[in-house]
């Protein structure tokens, strides 16, 4: 196999491994006229499915100048740190992930406060504290996050003062535009995908991150979520799967229910921010977007009640549940025919995702397409060596490729403007003038 440079697109039966100057505005004109009428066809499949990983939140918050919630791991106050740090690294390194981070040294953390407390060791409660003291700095580095996006937005949707100095107030516009278009970015790159045909199986968003930017996201575009959650006070997930939908009826038309536009399944692999365990039940509060870190519903000793996490310290079924669920409807929603998976943010360093990802591509008729800033440890080429399926796999991959405003504004079809130009189009070839080549998007035969 040929060994990837820095940017690589391969798009149906275009590939370039190692694309030389993207940014050229000749360049991006030529990739665009092969990438965004095939993601366009492929986004309309039978059933789409989107994975983000942590890349998502680094891109937005990158482009509304801020930083997402660090990673790595702190094993300050942890009894046993060296064993602690080899258990969390062999964990890593069995993931697939190469280089052990916070989830990999939590997940030995537990693990080790289990078996010194069937010791009868008295260090099991000092893992336990550092554990608690871990968790709460990791959560509200999250809530830090998502302030500072949330601050970002208010900022720029907020009106100017009647007396404000115009140059002062221009100057302020410059410095806000590229934190501006971070929503803009954000809101056409959920729409991007969530605008199917209605009577089309809705986009299943999946995605490995706690935060809840990807909530935030769909109330600013206006889109529907539907979860395993039930209820309206404390929202309670549930095991059963109907398969919900929403429908409407079309004024003066009763009997005949129509499916509603923008609705977007959701579910969240790893758990979320504002998921807590409490009397049997994993349960949802009401955490707004950007907690204060002394917010009452984050609970004094998180890793006893925050559902980020399988926690060992509780029995099999508790220390499983959810997630397993969750991973039946991932691996439900991908292995089918006709099935289209898009990764965007996602480094494949988790094994039982990838996995599953591999399993789907099994069946001829799957495609995948991995939207990625690069290759980080090789990953992401290995995974495509390991499976194969040259013809079911399409690479967007590179600091071009992967960057949010560049892909939003190239690459990534728009619905809404499609479905106008078409019907222009053929309006044009109706009344026999020659449809303008930049708005058919054609090139004469």
């Amino acid at each position: 196999m040929k060994p990837w440079g820095k940017h690589v697109y391969r798009i149906g039966n275009e590939e370039n491994l190692d694309v030389q100057d993207p940014d050229d505005s000749k360049s991006i004109e030529f990739q665009k006229k092969h990438i965004e009428p095939w993601l366009a066809a492929v986004f309309q499949s039978e059933h789409l499915a989107l994975l983000l990983g942590s890349g998502f939140t680094k891109a937005v918050a990158y482009q509304a100048g801020t930083s997402a919630a660090d990673m790595a791991c702190d094993y300050g106050g942890f009894p046993l740190d060296d064993k602690l740090k080899e258990a969390a690294q062999q964990a890593a390194v069995a993931m697939g992930r190469g280089e052990a981070n916070i989830e990999d040294q939590i997940r030995a953390a537990n693990a080790l406060a289990q078996g010194l407390k069937i010791l009868g060791d008295d260090r099991h409660t000092e893992v336990i504290t550092a554990l608690d003291s871990l968790f709460k700095k990791f959560l509200n580095g999250i809530s830090k996050t998502e302030r500072d996006l949330k601050s970002a937005v208010e900022k720029c949707a907020a009106p100017e003062p009647a007396d404000a100095d115009p140059a002062a107030e221009e100057k302020a516009g410059e410095e806000a535009s590229e934190t501006l278009d971070s929503l803009v970015m954000l809101v056409s790159f959920l729409l991007s995908f969530s605008s199917r045909t209605a009577t089309r199986e809705r986009l299943h968003i999946f995605t490995t991150n706690y935060d809840r930017l990807i909530e935030y996201g769909a109330d600013l575009a206006g889109l529907h979520l539907l979860d395993r959650f039930v209820g309206c006070l404390e929202p309670i997930f549930r095991s059963s799967r109907l398969d919900i939908d929403m429908h409407y009826n079309p004024p003066g038309i009763r009997g005949e229910p129509r499916y509603l536009e923008g609705v977007v399944r959701l579910s969240k692999l790893h758990g979320s921010l504002d998921w807590i365990y409490r009397k049997g039940f994993v349960r949802k509060v009401g955490l707004p977007f950007g907690p204060q870190d002394d917010h009452p519903a984050i609970n004094d000793q998180p890793s006893d009640s925050v559902m980020i996490y399988p926690n060992s310290a509780k029995d099999r079924e508790t220390s499983e549940y959810p997630y397993v669920e969750l991973f039946r409807d991932y691996a439900a929603a991908v292995c089918r025919p006709n099935s289209v998976l898009v990764t965007y943010g996602y480094g494949f360093g988790d094994e039982h995702i990838n996995r599953t990802i591999a399993d789907m591509l099994t069946i001829p008729s799957t495609h995948i397409v991995i939207i990625s800033y690069g290759d980080e440890g090789g990953r992401i080429s290995s995974f495509c060596k390991q499976v194969g399926r040259k013809a079911q796999i399409s690479l967007l991959i590179g600091p071009h490729f992967g960057n949010m405003p560049t892909l939003v504004e190239n690459y990534l079809p728009k619905p809404a403007i499609d479905r106008i130009t078409i019907r222009q189009t053929e309006l044009l070839r109706n009344r026999g003038w020659e449809p303008a080549a930049h708005n058919s998007g054609e090139e004469e035969a």
